[in-house]
C-alpha cells in the first residue's frame, strides 16, 4: 500500500516525519511519503462564525491530487480547526472506502486543552487519528473496542485511551481491504 502525505497549509515536518514512521510500524507493509509542496487552504472552506473550516470540501480538493500525482491513497494533514456540519469539530474525515483523508492537527495539540506542551503525546495523537483515517479508506467502520484505533473520538479523551493499532478483529479486515 503506498500512502501520501500531503501538507494543506503549513505543518511543521516533525509531526508529518513522526506519522511516516508510525505507519511503517503499525503497518509495515506501507510505503509512505511526504510531499515536500503543501496544498493551499482554500479560503472558501473557512466559515467566519465558527472560526473553522469545513473539511468536506477540502478532501474533494484532495483527490485531485490523487488523479494528479497518481497516488494510490493521499492523506492530508493540517493544522486548520476543521469541522463537518452538526457537529462542532472533527479530527479528520475520509472518504470510506476511498483514497483520501485529512486530518486536522489543532485540537491534538495538548496547549488547546489547558495542558503544557508535549511533544511525543501530540505525535501519539497525529498518528492515532492519521491511522483511523487510513483505516476508513480502507473501508473500515468504527469499532465498539475503546482501545482501536478505529474508536470514535468524539472527544481528546477518547483519542487518549485508544491505542494506535487495530484490535484483531479490525486488523483481519484491513489485511483483507490490503489484499484487494
Amino acid at each position: 500500500m503506498k500512502i501520501t502525505i500531503l501538507p494543506v497549509g503549513q505543518v511543521a515536518g516533525d509531526v508529518l516525519q513522526a506519522i511516516q514512521n508510525g505507519f511503517g510500524e503499525i503497518i509495515p507493509e506501507t510505503q509512505v511519503t511526504i510531499l515536500e509542496a503543501a496544498m493551499p487552504i482554500p479560503s472558501q472552506t473557512y466559515n467566519s462564525s465558527r472560526r473553522q473550516y469545513h473539511s468536506t470540501p477540502i478532501l474533494r480538493k484532495i483527490s485531485n491530487y490523487v488523479t494528479t500525482r497518481k497516488a494510490e491513497y493521499v492523506l492530508g494533514v493540517t493544522e486548520a480547526d476543521l469541522y463537518v456540519p452538526n457537529y462542532n469539530f472533527v479530527f479528520g474525515e475520509a472518504a470510506c472506502p476511498g483514497a483520501v483523508a485529512l486530518i486536522s492537527l489543532f485540537r491534538l495539540k495538548p496547549e488547546v486543552h489547558g495542558q503544557p506542551p508535549n511533544k511525543q503525546l501530540f505525535h501519539e495523537r497525529a498518528l492515532k487519528e492519521a491511522v483511523h483515517e487510513i483505516g476508513h479508506m480502507l473501508g473500515l467502520e468504527h469499532c465498539r473496542n475503546p482501545s482501536c484505533v478505529m474508536f470514535f473520538s468524539n472527544s481528546i479523551e477518547d483519542t487518549d485511551r485508544k491505542g494506535t493499532r487495530f484490535c484483531d478483529d479490525c486488523h483481519l479486515l484491513v489485511h483483507r481491504a490490503m489484499e484487494k
